[in-house]
């Protein structure tokens, strides 16, 4: 059975609604990837605490068919391949800095010629990448691949149930978005809490995150991750004042 023989109207639907790519060379995709050894432990470690503390919805999980697991994330705004890694790699120091560098792959690279691969898909005569559920990806640790096909709907059904970033979230991680998560679209603004909290169109940065860190409305989890992004800032920006509504940083 070849990769092709593995899909169905629902899968494909899906593939396109998580990781359909945008415009002009940018990515919705994102895979960040641990091998030798696949050890879920410690990526599992990521796929919690991107939840916990950054308010992330929950990643796709996949084994990669060959040595690695891997974690699948979707962006409901595209970003250029650079951008993307740049999100990609402020995770991997986050909660993977003591980890060997050589175990870690960010899929795109920085220059957009490395794209995620498709799953499912045949690695050899016994060996199949595919998604898994939280609940198995431990068995796959060693083996991380599948020895028989899967099957196309249970993979849609996996997909099902996976929600895109907004670009609000991936702001508070890397600020450059900002602009983007507070800029109107076609349809209206930008219906997460973040955007959806501030009346104004910023094109700063450092406004939209003290915006987001003195909103009351919006979750504690995001307001303590955009006052640790402003106490990076650059010294050359003006110090925010801290409202009494701010929570603690750091």
């Amino acid at each position: 059975m070849s990769a092709a023989d593995i899909d169905s109207p629902r899968l494909r639907s899906e593939r396109e609604r998580l990781f359909g790519p945008g415009e002009n060379g940018q990515v919705r995709a994102l895979v960040l990837a641990l091998a030798r050894p696949a050890d879920w432990e410690v990526l599992g470690r990521v796929w919690k605490g991107v939840q916990d503390e950054l308010g992330w919805p929950a990643p796709g999980i996949a084994v990669s068919g060959t040595d690695a697991c891997q974690l699948w994330f979707s962006l409901a705004d595209p970003l250029p391949p650079a951008q993307a890694h740049a999100l990609l790699e402020r995770l991997r120091l986050r909660y993977l800095a003591e980890v060997p560098a050589h175990r870690v792959e960010l899929i795109p690279s920085a220059d957009g010629e490395r794209q995620v691969p498709r799953i499912p898909a045949a690695l050899g005569d016994e060996a199949w990448s595919a998604y898994v559920a939280p609940d198995l990806a431990p068995v796959f640790a060693e083996t991380p691949w599948l020895d028989v096909p899967p099957r196309a709907e249970g993979q849609a059904e996996l997909l099902s149930r996976l929600r895109s970033i907004s670009a609000a979230e991936c702001a508070v991680l890397l600020p450059e978005v900002a602009a983007r998560a507070a800029a109107p679209t076609a349809a209206g603004p930008v219906a997460s809490a973040p955007a959806a909290a501030t009346a104004s169109v910023f094109t700063d940065p450092q406004a939209f995150l003290l915006q987001v860190m003195n909103d009351e409305r919006v979750e504690m989890a995001l307001r303590i991750e955009a006052a640790k992004a402003l106490l990076g800032a650059s010294p050359a920006r003006a110090t925010p004042r801290r409202k009494s509504a701010a929570p603690e940083a750091g």
